[in-house]
């Protein structure tokens, strides 16, 4: 494809990466240990929607992105996308659509614990699976460690710090949850918006070899996640907590990624920052329209919870 050459300046790389670390932060003040006993004791849904997540999803994509007639830096774009863990936005998306808000914090906190694994690992052994893409991952020589580093830098040690203060201080985390989560949300919506004004030409002249691609590989992430956890025949609740988990992914973290190991790579920064933006929009329709029907079984949901 043409070589798209998008402004982002160093320092709003350190704004990205804080953000997405003060929204870790933010999501992990609420969650305890008690939270990872429940997939202990009662694993199956979580175990599904990390399996759809870290196994079937990106597995999918690698294929899709074989079969499908598009330049390597737009596939190279969707098999990271494919392979970052779940966004805390899967979150709210969950409570507002009447699901079951401790399975889906339960994914998000450890798929973003193990993406400091997973993703790395994901990402270069199906980016090499792909003949178009495993070219391109080689002339732009990944270092693992470094990609390793960063994802333990925005995800794990925030998460970690938010625990912590939870912990310790359980009324002062009661008090930032909420405006912090909202905050941090408002703050990474504001900043993909900046990114698409500032390089508004840039996604209008692309905008025909990208469009289709996100919305194909959401819908696909959203169908695996749906048809998985009714196959597994999980409540109504858990059926859309997974959906939502396996959806909604953390495209900020994609972002920094693209920006810090792939600064040439302009397509793959059209995938992940309209990702972002399309997901958002999918995500809240669909859980409008469940919040409008009862999950079979369950009773109303009256509070967020860990949201």
């Amino acid at each position: 494809m043409p070589a798209v050459n998008l402004e982002f300046s160093p320092s709003s790389m350190i704004a990205l990466n804080a953000i997405i670390a003060l929204m870790m932060f933010g999501v992990s003040l609420e969650l305890r240990a008690d939270d990872f006993r429940r997939i202990v004791r009662t694993p199956k849904a979580p175990a599904i929607g990390m399996f759809v997540q870290f196994f079937l999803l990106p597995a999918s994509t690698c294929l899709l992105t074989i079969l499908l007639p598009i330049e390597p830096e737009l596939a190279l774009g969707m098999i990271l996308v494919a392979t970052c863990p779940s966004g805390t936005f899967s979150n709210i998306m969950t409570w507002l659509g009447r699901g079951n808000v401790a399975v889906s914090a339960s994914v998000t906190a450890v798929s973003s614990i193990t993406a400091g694994i997973f993703t790395p690992l994901n990402f270069t052994l199906y980016a090499g699976l792909n003949p178009k893409t495993r070219e391109l991952l080689t002339s732009i020589s990944i270092d693992p460690l470094g990609l390793l580093a960063l994802v333990a830098l925005v995800l794990v040690l925030p998460m970690i710090a938010g625990m912590l203060l939870g912990k310790q201080r359980p009324q002062l985390a009661r008090r930032l949850e909420k405006p912090l989560r909202i905050f941090s949300l408002l703050v990474l919506v504001a900043f993909i918006g900046g990114a698409l004004a500032k390089n508004f030409n840039h996604f209008t002249e692309h905008f025909h070899l990208f469009f289709w691609l996100v919305v194909l590989l959401n819908t696909m992430a959203l169908v695996l996640g749906y048809t998985c956890a009714r196959l597994w025949r999980l409540p109504d609740a858990d059926v859309r907590a997974v959906t939502l988990e396996t959806g909604i992914h953390n495209s900020g973290l994609g972002m920094a990624l693209i920006f810090t190991f792939f600064p040439q790579a302009g397509g793959m920064l059209l995938i992940a920052a309209f990702w972002g933006c399309w997901q958002l929009l999918s995500g809240l329709l669909l859980a409008l329209f469940w919040s409008r029907r009862q999950p079979i079984g369950q009773p109303a949901s009256v509070s967020p919870g860990g949201v």
